[in-house]
C-alpha cells in the first residue's frame, strides 16, 4: 500500500511531501516533521482517503 505524506501551508492548502510503502514509517516521519515545523501533516492512501491527521 502506498501512503502519501502531505503538509498544510498557512493558507490551508495541502502539499505532497513524500510517498512511503510502510504506514508505520510514514506515521513516524510525519509526526517528527509536524513537531519540528509546527505545521499540520496528514497521511493519505493511494486512493486519496485520509488515514491520519497529525498536528504538533
Amino acid at each position: 500500500m502506498i501512503v502519501n505524506i502531505e503538509w498544510q501551508d498557512q493558507h490551508g492548502r495541502w502539499h505532497h511531501l513524500q510517498s512511503k510503502q510502510n504506514q508505520t514509517d510514514a506515521y513516524r516521519v510525519a509526526m517528527r516533521r509536524a513537531e519540528s515545523t509546527g505545521k499540520r501533516h496528514r497521511l493519505v492512501d493511494g486512493d486519496g482517503r485520509l488515514l491520519e491527521l497529525l498536528a504538533a
